[in-house]
């Protein structure tokens, strides 16, 4: 039986002020960074130990895994970033408010951007701020000018199946920090989860989710190092994004 344990980052800035924020690559909180340590202070407590660790390239999953680490008695000695475990890139809405999109095109609209599974929102200009083509952490690679949950899903398997699976295999034992749709994209190709039901998912800020897989690194099952108190109230929370209150 293999572990593998997952973990949103902490809330970001602009998490706080529920803007679309995809690859725009925003500073966590000082709530976010309090979640991160507490995230890294349950997975000491509970016994866990890493050999690996990978982190996207914002800085928002950066800072919740050094926060983490902080609080392990045993750091994993070695640490990688890639670009795969990026936040879905939401085009020409990166840096628009959730709520003011929700004013303008309807709530329902909004829902389709964020979580739809071949929805494309519109693709970001040359003239937005947070356009990251020239961005030198990603000299190597062509920046999209927007994507779908569908593209984030093939290269979050692209990433698994070239770096994590052989590490697994090797028994190595491992912890990813990304994003909400990254880690969206990951368990719908573990889980094998339906398009109906994914767009559903609601995945908590900074508690970490540990998966046992077989042999075949299929998952056996999977749960939250949480009560189910904190769990539901920070799923609640997630919820509520980009909605209108009455």
């Amino acid at each position: 039986m293999y572990k593998i344990v997952f973990l949103r980052h902490g809330e970001s800035v602009w998490n706080k002020k529920d803007l679309f924020t995809g690859w725009t690559d925003v500073s966590l909180t000082k709530l976010g960074e309090s979640e991160a340590i507490e995230a890294g202070r349950y997975l000491r407590r509970r016994g866990f130990v890493f050999d690996i660790a990978w982190h996207s390239f914002l800085k928002r999953t950066t800072k919740t895994l050094h926060l983490v680490l902080d609080e392990l008695k045993s750091p994993p000695s070695t640490i990688y970033a890639d670009w795969r475990l990026n936040e879905r890139h939401y085009g020409n809405l990166q840096g628009s408010s959730k709520i003011a999109m929700a004013h303008k095109f309807g709530m329902d609209q909004v829902f389709h951007w964020r979580r739809g599974y071949d929805v494309h929102p519109p693709q970001i200009t040359a003239a937005n701020r947070y356009n990251q083509r020239n961005d030198k952490k990603y000299k190597d690679i062509t920046v999209p000018r927007e994507e779908s949950l569908k593209d984030v899903v093939t290269r979050v398997v692209e990433f698994w199946k070239e770096e994590v699976v052989p590490r697994i295999k090797n028994g190595d034992r491992i912890l990813i920090v990304a994003s909400g749709n990254s880690l969206r994209a990951l368990i719908k190709y573990l889980d094998k989860v339906p398009v109906r039901e994914i767009i559903k998912l609601n995945i908590p800020l900074a508690i970490p989710l540990v998966y046992e897989l077989d042999k075949n690194l299929k998952p056996q099952r999977h749960y939250y190092l949480a009560s189910k108190k904190k769990l539901d109230a920070e799923i609640s929370r997630i919820k509520h994004v980009g909605k209108i209150k009455n």
